[in-house]
């Protein structure tokens, strides 16, 4: 079988501290375009006292998960279970099964591969037993046909739809209530909202009880429940959200374009280049306090998340030209 490859570190974007530590600077004069978190993020509501005071309520957990079923159209058959962020989500998935062999096609969000691993299971490129697709995929946008994902399915099918909700036609929802599939969606990155610290899973019920007896009790703090259900509830802000994260990545895409000729993939939050020396344009990027995404297994592949503020677009073209 093959085993995780050795570049299938816990590497993530972010990571300021070692930015500055290397290049410089102070946090406020760095712009981080390394990861792919909307950088015009869903607006925070008021949250009352009794959310830092009290522990969670089984009541306001009931109403995060209607906001999230109806948000993400999650099928009847299908139950949720909300974590402290999709990161705690994947550490728990490999439990689900007794270890075997995992697939999962290389380059990919590296969690899921050093999460099974460390449950000891076999993972491979190919098809296997348990099967793991991000959907659209990381770094490159990829997105997996139906088809495709049900013709391998054995035992065990994770979607991580973490990226999806910028196109919600292409989300596989529906599979959440076969049995076997778990499909994981987060208010992260199309919301913005790493911090929060808010991921769920939906599958069938007693996929979700197994779930939930990992994550235990008050798996999701009371003020991340507000701040969910306020942002799950606002279908205005993500129709309007979708058209400037396309507008602002083809913005990008041409500005880069300009400077290095290439062709861009991956989605409206981050865009892919190919560049002739990745390692090269991420330190010119890096002196100048812009802080990208290259990766172990390529020496031409470079990441850039979206600007935010007029000022931050500017600076980076400037950079580049």
């Amino acid at each position: 079988m093959t085993k995780t490859p050795p570049d299938q570190k816990r590497d993530h974007g972010g990571g300021l501290d070692a930015a500055m530590a290397q290049f410089g600077g102070l946090r406020g004069d760095w712009i981080d375009l390394s990861t792919g978190i909307n950088p015009t993020p869903f607006p925070l509501p008021e949250i009352p006292a009794r959310f830092w005071q009290a522990l969670p309520d089984s009541g306001d957990q009931m109403a995060l998960k209607a906001a999230a079923r109806q948000f993400w159209s999650i099928p009847d058959r299908a139950e949720i279970a909300a974590a402290s962020g999709v990161s705690a989500l994947i550490a728990a998935l490999p439990r689900l099964e007794k270890p075997a062999s995992v697939g999962i096609a290389h380059p990919t969000y590296n969690e899921h591969a050093a999460s099974f691993a460390a449950f000891g299971w076999d993972v491979e490129t190919r098809p296997a037993q348990a099967n793991v697709y991000v959907h659209p995929n990381n770094p490159d946008g990829r997105l997996w046909a139906r088809e495709t994902i049900l013709a391998n399915h054995k035992t065990l099918t994770i979607i991580d739809e973490s990226f999806c909700d910028i196109s919600p036609k292409d989300s596989h929802i529906d599979l959440a209530q076969r049995s076997g599939f778990v499909v994981l969606k987060g208010l992260g990155k199309f919301w913005g909202l790493a911090g929060v610290r808010l991921g769920f899973a939906a599958a069938r019920p007693e996929t979700i009880i197994a779930l939930e007896q990992m994550l235990g009790p008050w798996a999701v703090s009371g003020p991340a429940q507000h701040i969910g259900r306020a942002a799950l509830s606002d279908t205005s802000w993500a129709d309007e959200t979708r058209i400037q994260l396309s507008q602002d990545a083809a913005r990008l895409d041409q500005i880069v374009t300009q400077k290095f000729g290439v062709y861009p993939r991956g989605t409206t939050l981050f865009r892919l280049y190919d560049v002739a020396d990745a390692q090269a344009c991420f330190e010119k990027l890096a002196r100048a306090r812009i802080l990208s995404r290259i990766f172990p297994y390529s020496k031409k592949l470079i990441r850039l998340g979206l600007p935010g503020p007029t000022a931050d677009w500017a600076r980076l073209q400037q950079v580049l030209e």
